[in-house]
């Protein structure tokens, strides 16, 4: 099975992601499965002729957003119950890798499949969330680590600039994040952002396949991006691999409002 056809958008759900995301994690507790949420991502990783790193970061991103804003986030009553129930939690993301028919079998779950449209391609669903201790088992038997892609030459450099009409996710690259954690902070940044900015903004950048572009920075340029009162920035909990508290990416965009 290929990649969703991008450009859906609904309202009610945009308003779901902006109203609950936002309120902050309600209870629960690390320690009994049962009361944390998460969404699984799966990246498409092959053995061989696999997309770069940042491809699959920008791919991750575009998937957790397509995946809130899409109108089964409102009106199929399994997706709006299962993002919602997500959304008055801690926001986690678990990203694992597939390929072959692990990766065929997975399409069969409810989710969104983007790709960045190159060859070959960054292929990564989006999962409907839902308990940790739920998982299901197609997801559930794939690795969580074990493959990593190198962040590419020169990607974490200081002379980034953020082009017109663009949506920019930027992880620091400073942290040495593996792909999959890096993947999961993309995704965070991008829902986020479609969060908090209007729908004016929002509605067209959606319906466009939510358009971005996904770098990793050092810490210079992420510093000076992270001071920008623009910037919607992540920030840990710490569960793995930074510590708590870290800022682990950002996402800034110069997109003009649509009448």
């Amino acid at each position: 099975m290929g990649p969703d056809a991008p450009g859906r958008y609904s309202r009610a759900a945009h308003r779901a992601l902006a109203q609950r995301a936002a309120g902050g994690p309600h209870d629960e507790d690390p320690a009994d499965p049962r009361t944390v949420q998460a969404m699984q991502l799966v990246l498409h990783l092959p053995k061989t002729g696999h997309a770069t790193r940042a491809a699959y970061l920008a791919s991750a991103a575009r998937a957790v957003a397509a995946l809130c804003l899409d109108p089964r986030a409102a009106e199929d009553d399994s997706w709006r119950l299962a993002l919602h129930d997500w959304y008055d939690h801690r926001i986690r993301k678990v990203a694992r890798r597939a390929r072959n028919k692990a990766w065929d079998v997975a399409q069969g779950l409810p989710g969104i499949t983007i790709s960045d449209g190159g060859e070959p391609p960054a292929l990564v669903r989006a999962f409907l969330p839902g308990p940790v201790s739920e998982v299901p088992p197609e997801l559930r038997k794939l690795q969580i680590s074990g493959t990593d892609l190198p962040i590419e030459d020169g990607a974490a450099r200081e002379h980034f600039s953020i082009e017109d009409g663009e949506v920019l996710v930027a992880i620091d690259a400073s942290l040495g994040m593996s792909l999959g954690k890096a993947a999961a902070q993309a995704g965070h940044a991008s829902m986020l952002w479609a969060a908090r900015r209007d729908e004016s903004v929002v509605r067209p950048w959606a319906e466009q396949g939510c358009p971005l572009r996904a770098v990793e920075v050092g810490p210079e340029i992420f510093a000076r991006w992270r001071r920008d009162p623009r910037a919607v920035l992540v920030r840990d909990a710490g569960f793995t691999e930074v510590a708590p508290g870290s800022v682990t990416a950002l996402a800034l965009d110069t997109l003009s409002p649509c009448d």
